[in-house]
């Protein structure tokens, strides 16, 4: 009983550990130079996109959650998780 369940811990472990690498290989650092509230949009500066195989450039991204609007400002300094969803480039994760 204690092998299956020590088994099993380390399987959670190692996956866990997996999915956190993931997350972190995915966020992009950049500089918001653009805020429209109105749609819910943001233009970044940012570095590449390693998750989406896209070089630095600055571009338009949807956030995934209006909230993620409140302290954001033109000229932050924001490090994001983007991805495609519907079709559109979203920021999915923002921390600032």
């Amino acid at each position: 009983m204690m092998t299956k369940f020590l088994t099993l811990a380390a399987a959670l472990l190692m996956t866990a550990g997996t999915a956190i690498a993931a997350s972190d290989s995915a966020m992009s650092s950049g500089t918001v130079t653009k805020i429209d509230a109105k749609w819910n949009k943001i233009t970044v500066d940012h570095g590449p996109l390693e998750n989406l195989d896209m070089p630095a450039m600055k571009m338009v991204f949807v956030l995934a959650d209006p909230a993620m609007l409140e302290g954001l400002s033109e000229g932050a300094q924001i490090n994001f998780v983007a991805d495609r969803v519907n079709g559109k480039l979203t920021i999915t994760e923002l921390v600032q």
